[in-house]
């Protein structure tokens, strides 16, 4: 096998897409904060497709992080001259490519010291992140940003030397503004609802904390792009290192991921941006369309055979979509009780959007595991479910599908499956979650009592009364027999 390194690019072996461009010639225009395997396979690829193209070759990235696992990745990077392995898995065969946008990834420090003098360059210009859904600091019960969280107090009691990615851009901005220079754009890569604006709240409000001043002028100043991104991308692990190997490659963090991607950003930078158009990228101010679109369409889908196939012992979410149960579960709420409130995508048929997803969810080769569509739920029925339940009560319409894929993730939360295997923890609050889940055995009200998940929704009457006799079943007859039921249309 071939050590990935610059100096082995033309050594690898024939049909290997790699940079056609001269990296050493790229210079560094954004910093990206959480370099995991969804960055890489989206925001990366994207530049490395237009660097590739001859164009915006002073966009290169510099990587970074705040987090012990990212100086990880740093190490692992560096020694391979930041160059990235990328398999695109497609049941007609995987297509490799080495992809080379990054140029250089800052020292990992707990101060953010070199974070800070990274983003304080006057070259960089755009500063992106993914640093998950969860890494916002939004208070679950407002679903506003949290300036009592003790990782953003302590920001605010010690600005100069901040723990937090926020901080860390907070401190940046500020030599910026001392110096002279403009501020760069703050542009979230993350997949969640309005995400430039939480990106500002996020920033602004710990801002204000310590220094009202600055938080105008970042209000004034600084964009923060609204943007939907949208690729599968399963973790790296042995499986996916060893398929690099099969294509002759010794990559120690390959990237896997499915053939479909899209990008959809809203056109409002501080500072210009690369012309990301000229590879497929989608500027628009009518972001939030598509982000309800495939939040509440892909994203709850996701949920809807996530907790169908764990209750079940499915491994895959291919395997998921293989049992006609499921799958023809997926495909009644869909479209009963998601699509109908989806509002119109320009140029888009929701319906031959959905029918995509189902492929997409079919990949055999993604290997996408149950577990991880699973994977803290706490945090993404809020966004991926609860609206689109919502939305139905409110045209008068009880959505017991929605209702029953609620019931379905309360019964895996309580920590067993229907075959009484054990299901490990897997939610940030999993001790809590498994204790009201047990409890709502009996008591089904205490699980819809969950303010910061069901706000009042959990309240009305109508869902109580099914999702009590959805949970009831699942605990009496098992998720197989409950899906029979709700897709002949039995009663529960």
């Amino acid at each position: 096998m071939i050590k990935l390194s610059n100096a082995a690019l033309h050594s690898l072996p024939a049909g290997i897409a790699r940079p056609r461009y001269d990296r050493s010639k790229l210079t560094p225009g954004i910093v990206h904060i959480g370099t995991g395997n969804f960055h890489r396979a989206h925001q990366a690829v994207y530049l490395d497709d237009l660097f590739n193209a001859g164009a915006g070759h002073d966009w290169a990235l510099i990587g970074a992080g705040v987090r012990p696992h990212d100086a990880e990745m740093r190490q692992k990077l560096g020694a391979q001259d930041y160059l990235t392995t990328v398999i695109e898995l497609d049941p007609k065969g995987n297509r490799p490519r080495v992809t080379g946008p990054m140029i250089g990834f800052a020292e990992v420090a707990p101060d953010n010291a070199p974070l800070i003098a990274a983003m304080s360059d006057p070259a960089i210009r755009i500063v992106s992140l993914t640093v998950t859904e969860g890494g916002y600091f939004v208070d679950p019960s407002t679903g506003t940003f949290d300036p009592t969280h003790p990782d953003i107090a302590a920001d605010a009691r010690q600005p100069g030397t901040p723990a937090t990615a926020f901080g860390a851009i907070l401190a940046a901005l500020r030599v910026r503004r001392a110096s002279g220079l403009a501020p760069f754009t703050v542009m979230s890569c993350d997949n969640l609802p309005g995400n430039g604006h939480v990106t500002r709240d996020a920033v602004t409000g710990l801002a204000r904390l310590f220094d009202a001043e600055l938080a105008d002028w970042i209000s004034a100043n600084v964009a923060f792009p609204n943007a939907m991104v949208d690729r599968i991308t399963p973790a790296t692990g042995p499986r996916e290192i060893a398929l690099a190997g099969s294509f002759g490659i010794e990559d120690a963090w390959p990237v896997t991921c499915e053939p479909f991607r899209q990008w959809v950003i809203e056109d409002h930078f501080t500072a210009g941006r690369p012309p990301l158009e000229e590879v497929g990228v989608t500027f628009t101010d009518h972001v939030h369309l598509y982000e309800a679109m495939k939040i509440r369409i892909l994203n709850g889908g996701h949920a809807i055979i996530a907790y169908a196939g764990g209750m079940m012992d499915i491994e895959y979410a291919h395997e998921a979509m293989a049992e006609p149960l499921i799958r023809a579960f997926l495909g009644k709420v869909e479209r009963e009780e998601v699509i109908p409130h989806v509002p119109a995508v320009p140029d888009t048929d929701l319906n031959d959007y959905f029918a995509t997803i189902e492929d997409r969810f079919a990949n055999p080769e993604i290997a996408d595991t149950i577990r991880r569509l699973c994977l803290d739920g706490s945090n993404r029925q809020p966004k991926f479910i609860i609206p689109s339940l919502r939305d139905n009560l409110a045209k008068g319409r009880v959505p017991l599908g929605l209702i029953l894929e609620s019931a379905l993730w309360c019964r895996y939360c309580a920590g067993t499956t229907d075959s009484g295997a054990v299901t490990a923890p897997n939610d940030p609050r999993w001790d809590e979650l498994t204790v009201i889940a047990k409890k709502a055995k009996t008591e089904p009200n205490a699980w819809l009592a969950m303010a910061d998940i069901y706000g009042t929704t959990g309240r009305d009457p109508r869902v109580q009364e099914a999702f009590a006799t959805a949970l009831n079943a699942l605990w009496t007859r098992g998720t197989r027999a409950v899906l029979e039921d709700y897709l002949t249309g039995r009663p529960l």
